[in-house]
């Protein structure tokens, strides 16, 4: 059974962990007999109207989970989780979301409706339905970018992962059999028919996010040069906004 466990708000500006960190931390936490299958970040609408720490983004896990018995001490552990990383001055929220893909429905039109005009909690809460929806502070604003990353997660065509398969322990240039091994597609972007190899080599630049496309993760390149391929993103800075 699939999973969606939805993280946001958790952290202010001069925070060391951000909530794309709390939420990969979450895995430690996970009951015996789940496993995690990644973490992604969903961007948000970027507004003056918002109060935000640096990008407005929300992060959620998605989970195997062995059957929907396990659901109450999931939830359980991830409020401890919630309550004890998320930091003051924070407004954490939580979602967790589960069950057949048409149950989905209202929090995917939901999670769209974030990245296009500022939406309200009373939005979150009837997109929510039956999920798991709280808040653990502050204004309890977080509940909103929460139940939108679940939402956008869920749809399979938004955000990128921060956590697959171990990503961060591959070095900057990797080849394409290595990439594709651990469950990843290397998709050419380039506007000529020609696809990346298993022999070739990808430079990741040092920052190798996938994107959830199709609900795969989808590695979008284009050709540097012959056998090496270079990913289309590149880390960018942290900034500061009004809370």
């Amino acid at each position: 059974m699939k999973v969606y466990i939805g993280f946001d708000d958790t952290d202010n500006i001069d925070a060391d962990v951000g909530t794309g960190k709390l939420a990969r931390r979450f895995e430690k936490q996970l009951p015996a007999g789940c496993s995690l299958r990644g973490v992604v970040r969903q961007q948000l609408l970027v507004d003056d109207r918002i109060p935000y720490t640096s990008h407005n983004s929300a992060a959620c896990l998605i989970v195997e989970a062995p059957d929907i018995a396990i659901l109450d001490t999931l939830r359980e552990r991830a409020v401890g989780h919630i309550e004890k990383e998320s930091l003051t001055g924070s407004d954490p929220g939580l979602c967790i979301a589960w069950g057949e893909n048409g149950a989905f429905d209202p929090l995917m039109e939901f999670g769209r409706q974030c990245t296009e005009r500022v939406v309200s909690q009373a939005e979150a809460l009837k997109a929510t339905g039956g999920f798991h929806l709280s808040g653990h502070g502050g204004t309890n604003d977080g509940i909103i970018g929460a139940a939108a990353a679940v939402g956008l997660t869920a749809s399979g065509w938004s955000g990128r992962f921060i956590e697959f398969a171990r990503l961060r322990e591959l070095p900057g240039i990797v080849t394409v059999a290595e990439l594709e091994g651990r469950g990843m597609s290397v998709v050419s972007m380039d506007r000529d028919a020609v696809s990346p190899r298993p022999e070739d080599r990808v430079d990741t630049k040092g920052w190798l996010r996938p994107r959830l496309l199709g609900h795969r993760a989808v590695v979008p390149v284009l050709p540097s040069s012959d056998g090496l391929w270079y990913t289309l993103w590149e880390k960018r800075s942290r900034k500061s906004h009004g809370r």
